[in-house]
């Protein structure tokens, strides 16, 4: 994690954007071309969850940009902890066009930014600047991919169990965790496996996994 310190500038007013992506490499050189633009000042770029939103309200950026299909930053939870934590700070969220299931609930999130991980530099540029202006700046093809998702299936607690055994509980774990016997978590990842076609539980957090529905 880098914290940068500000630039002098009397001729502008920069733009202050704390990013958040965790692949070093795509961090990098985001950072080089956010910091080539003179009115914006990057300060703060970051990979771990845990210090996304500390550090955002220590900092407070007028934007955050965050990679919200990374597991490894809790990409959705971040970006809702930082709408509630500070709503002033304008967010895009970067992500590619799947699981559809995740673009739903981005969009759900009412974030005025939502980025194609695949777009241009210039197109990032642009969203940074519109949600800084108060604008909405949302690709529609990743709009037509969230329309595409289905509903998710699951009843709460099939989905509780399923995220359970995703993070790699056993079944008698799940059981402990839940004060369940463990036939009935059975039969709820048997009924998991059947609503998604899956033969075993492995191909059925794969496939709700791809959905957006964990």
């Amino acid at each position: 994690m880098a914290v940068r310190h500000a630039d002098v500038r009397t001729d502008v007013r920069s733009i202050r954007v704390l990013l958040a992506e965790d692949m070093e490499l795509l961090r990098t050189a985001l950072v080089s071309v956010l910091s080539d633009e003179d009115d914006m000042e990057v300060v703060a770029d970051l990979k771990c969850a845990p210090e996304v939103v500390s550090v955002a309200q220590r900092l407070r950026p007028d934007v955050a940009v965050v990679a919200a299909d990374v597991p490894q930053i809790g990409g959705l939870s971040t970006v809702h902890e930082l709408r509630r934590r500070l709503p002033d700070c304008r967010i895009v969220a970067l992500t590619a066009p799947k699981p559809p299931g995740l673009l739903k609930r981005l969009l759900a999130a009412n974030v005025p930014g939502l980025i194609d991980k695949n777009a241009s530099a210039a197109r990032l540029l642009a969203a940074i600047r519109g949600v800084a202006r108060g604008d909405t700046m949302i690709d529609t093809h990743l709009v037509s991919a969230a329309l595409s998702a289905g509903r998710n299936p699951f009843t709460p607690r099939e989905l509780h169990v399923l995220r359970l055994a995703a993070g790699g509980a056993s079944g008698p774990e799940i059981a402990k965790e839940l004060c369940l016997s463990q036939g009935t978590v059975r039969n709820y990842l048997s009924s998991a496996m059947n609503k998604t076609g899956a033969r075993t539980r492995i191909d059925a957090i794969r496939i709700a996994g791809e959905a957006g529905w964990l």
